[in-house]
């Protein structure tokens, strides 16, 4: 019996599985992308504002301040009075750290400057106030 007398069959590559396996990396990397997200500040009802910009910065401090007045520090509760070593213990020695003021629409202007001139009073960080576009 000779090799030469059998009818050549030509070569196939079977796809499917390699197509199946791309499938699951790229699920994978879809799931794992959808949890990269963090949400540092309470949830509050934003006011809107034409000029608002998202923009994300490493170092940053959230002071939230809810509707009805109560005042949180990277979601742990505080008080107006110790917010100033309490953002100074954060900041530390690192530079251009962000307070963002989260407040909530409802909030009263007057709380809002008393707020603004604890966080200025930090030497080395930076002001800031989260807004949402229209």
């Amino acid at each position: 019996m000779r090799l030469q007398d059998e009818p050549d069959l030509p070569a196939q590559i079977n796809i499917v599985p390699m197509i199946d396996v791309i499938f699951a990396i790229l699920t994978f990397f879809i799931m794992s992308t959808l949890f990269l997200t963090r949400q540092e500040g309470l949830p509050v009802n934003l006011p809107q504002a034409a000029t608002s910009q998202q923009s994300q910065v490493p170092t940053k401090i959230t002071v939230t301040v809810e509707s009805d007045g109560e005042i949180s520090l990277n979601k742990q509760p505080t008080t107006v009075d110790a917010l100033t070593e309490q953002i100074r213990t954060l900041v530390g020695s690192t530079p251009d750290t962000i307070v963002v003021i989260n407040a909530d629409r409802k909030v009263e202007h007057g709380e809002i400057v008393t707020i603004m001139d604890q966080v200025r009073q930090v030497k080395g960080a930076r002001l800031a106030i989260a807004t949402q576009k229209p």
